[in-house]
């Protein structure tokens, strides 16, 4: 329904432009969130679950990029973008924590 609204205003080369970085700033935002929260999830000495948890961000950041131009509409395209907000929180809360306190 939002998409028909604004599909008149919308030229082909925004929408490009829009997913272009949707694929670069919110894939890197999801796979460095992503990569904090299982770091912190892992049971695991601190190294080694950094390690762990790094492994998988590559294959994750690719997978980001391929949604981004795979993806029905621009708008669903920032999607991996907005799931990197709850990852970030669970990734960085105790850091959060510190400087609050």
């Amino acid at each position: 329904m939002i998409a028909r609204l604004f599909a008149w205003a919308a030229p082909a080369w925004l929408a490009v432009l829009s997913r272009s970085a949707a694929a670069l700033l919110g894939g890197y935002l999801f796979s460095y969130a992503f990569t904090a929260a299982l770091a912190r999830l892992l049971p695991l000495g601190r190294a080694d679950a950094v390690i762990v948890a790094t492994l998988p961000s590559f294959a994750l950041f690719t997978l980001a990029i391929l949604w981004a131009f795979a993806a029905r509409s621009a708008w669903w395209a920032w999607l991996p973008a907005a799931l990197a907000l709850p990852l970030a929180a669970i990734g960085f809360w105790p850091q959060l924590l510190e400087v609050l306190i």
